[in-house]
């Protein structure tokens, strides 16, 4: 059987409901995304919505008028041209530009799900998810035609061919190759749009895979509801109101992308500006000429502007870009940051650094994305509190519309206290369908009721009676030694104490001895030097000989998702020498 058996189907229902409010309960009026942009085009024809800089600088903007009537010419195109019907899928192998979000809505019109790749994949993956997905059409940019012609027939190393693709749409660029041309095929389409059927909230709109170190990939499946819903608790967390910008440098082939500055902008009648990615002499520049109030970024960025502010500042320039002071930025409010670990080093270093704070926050693509974040109301004291006194800088509180809770982290569904470490677990509106045709891990992730993340954390309870969470890591990436576990964040923020260690991750690697033992991988910063007894004799210093890394490697790259996570997991082959050998005191 592919899809959940009926008692998981019940303990789905359980996980997707909201303090005793159902699923079908809806906590927006909007029946469609369609439906919301029709609205917002109607209310605010004349306001920007998108404004878009490509790798070049190249500006544009669309309001929301403007945006609709492309989107309706690329919804005739699918349906007339390509047959694309309501609850068929639709993949991009691109990047973030103006005519991809144009695609995600045209099918969200059409009732069609979207399914983007992430071209930073290995072509057998995506191989694999074109397939697992049974996209009817692939639209790639130019630069990615031949790598998608590839791919769709087969010709990668373990792939097979992808039958269900039917099309392949050249995006941008010059007409007049074998492929369709979006620009070209749209512009001779109407701009006025109905769907042919009835597009609804539980429509699936958006098929993400999980980005997992091992097994195949899964498919999760979200709703026009779900999105919706998860933005609308993001507009209300943040206070973004009309007159506010966003300020996208994440990819919009994952889910923060897409609901933080796409879908909760457009809820709320916001405006975003949109960025080919990130580029730390651009950041704080864009942020300024474009009136933004917030960003939404991931802790690699944050390391990435903190080196560019002192790389200028020993130039004699500017901290925040060429010809930008602080009162340049007196409009902006905050920066939004999760998907990745963020240490209190980088934390501190930043918000001292640049006089922001950072709204900590979590969520996965199975909750659609943020399910907790720091108050944006705390005092400055307190929000340095739960940024630094517990050991891990808080993720916050659950927001609208899931909570969240502590439970025992084998499964048992018995629900932790304050300050007991367990599995991080999540129901609310925002909680996926499930996973696509995968039954084992749907029945497994929904045990008792409630959505199981994986991460290992707890929470502590403030004088108003909210419970503040913390990750403290993976369960999976939890370091097994001889029956004890260790979390690599522990280890990783004694690492981090070094002014000479940029990146510094905790590793389980494979002992005959202990199962597990505990390796260090150290990149440093640009001119440091250090040696690996060094490393291990300021380890032991601050933790016990069990918990301290007996193995330190140093090198230069780090394996990370395009969403910032740090990938422990493919480090463990490096300390396969060490696999036989016995550390003792």
């Amino acid at each position: 059987m592919a899809h959940p058996d009926p008692q998981t189907l019940e303990h789905i229902r359980a996980a997707r409901t909201y303090r005793g409010t159902p699923p079908d309960h809806y906590l927006v009026p909007y029946h469609s995304l369609g439906d919301l942009l029709d609205r917002r085009a109607a209310e605010m024809a004349h306001k920007v919505f998108l404004i878009h800089y490509d790798a070049d600088g190249h500006r544009e903007e669309f309001t929301y008028a403007e945006f609709n009537r492309r989107v309706n010419q690329v919804a005739h195109f699918l349906t007339n041209r390509l047959g694309v019907k309501r609850g068929d899928r639709i993949a991009t192998i691109g990047y973030n530009h103006c005519d991809t979000v144009l695609i995600y809505f045209a099918a969200w019109k059409v009732g069609a799900a979207m399914a983007p790749q992430n071209v930073t994949e290995d072509d057998e993956r995506i191989n694999y998810i074109l397939r697992n997905s049974e996209a009817v059409v692939l639209f790639a940019r130019p630069e990615y035609l031949a790598r998608a012609d590839q791919i769709v027939r087969g010709k990668v190393h373990g792939g097979q061919p992808v039958t269900n693709i039917q099309e392949i749409v050249q995006v941008g660029g010059e007409h007049g190759g074998p492929y369709l041309h979006l620009g070209s095929e749209a512009a001779q389409m109407p701009d006025s749009f109905v769907p042919p059927h009835p597009v609804s909230r539980e429509d699936e709109c958006l098929l993400v895979y999980t980005s997992g170190t091992t097994g195949a990939p899964k498919g999760v499946v979200l709703t026009h509801y779900n999105l919706m819903v998860d933005a609308h608790g993001i507009a209300e967390w943040h206070t973004i109101t009309p007159n506010q910008r966003l300020m996208c440098v994440l990819p919009i082939h994952h889910v923060n992308g897409i609901v933080v500055t796409l879908i909760t902008p457009l809820l709320v009648g916001a405006s975003v500006v949109l960025n080919r990615g990130y580029s730390s002499s651009h950041f704080w520049e864009r942020i300024a000429r474009e009136r933004v109030q917030i960003a939404s970024v991931v802790p690699t960025l944050l390391q990435f502007s903190l080196e560019y502010a002192d790389h200028a500042a020993e130039q004699g320039r500017s901290i925040w870009g060429e010809g930008i002071t602080r009162d340049d930025l007196a409009g902006f409010r905050h920066v939004v940051c999760g998907a990745g670990t963020l240490a209190i080093s980088l934390a501190s270093a930043f918000e001292e650094r640049f006089g922001f704070p950072i709204v900590h926050g979590y969520g996965l693509s199975e909750t659609t994305c943020y399910s907790c974040g720091l108050p944006v109301d705390l005092s400055w004291e307190e929000h340095r509190r739960w940024m630094r006194d517990y050991g891990y800088p808080s993720i916050g509180v659950p927001i609208t519309p899931n909570e969240m809770a502590i439970f025992d982290p084998m499964g048992s569904g018995q629900q932790l206290g304050p300050g007991e470490r367990g599995e991080i677990c999540i129901r609310g509106h925002n909680v996926m369908k499930y996973y696509y045709l995968r039954p084992d891990s749907n029945a497994e992730t929904f045990r008792f009721g409630w959505f199981r993340s994986g991460d290992e954390g707890f929470y502590e309870v403030d004088d108003q009676g909210r419970p503040f969470f913390f990750i403290t890591g993976r369960i999976k990436e939890l370091i097994n030694r001889g029956g004890v576990k260790f979390s690599p964040f522990d280890i990783e923020e004694v690492l981090l104490e070094l002014p000479e260690v940029k990146v510094g991750l905790a590793v389980a690697f494979e002992n005959d001895y202990y199962g597990e033992e505990v390796g260090a991988y150290v990149v440093l910063n640009q001119g440091g030097h250090l040696t690996e007894q060094q490393v291990i004799e300021h380890c032991r210093r601050h933790m016990p000989f069990e918990k301290s890394p007996k193995v330190v490697l140093f090198g230069t790259e780090v394996p990370v998702t395009t969403t910032g996570k740090y990938q422990r997991l493919k480090l463990r082959s490096l300390f396969e020498p060490w696999r036989h050998v016995q550390f003792r005191p």
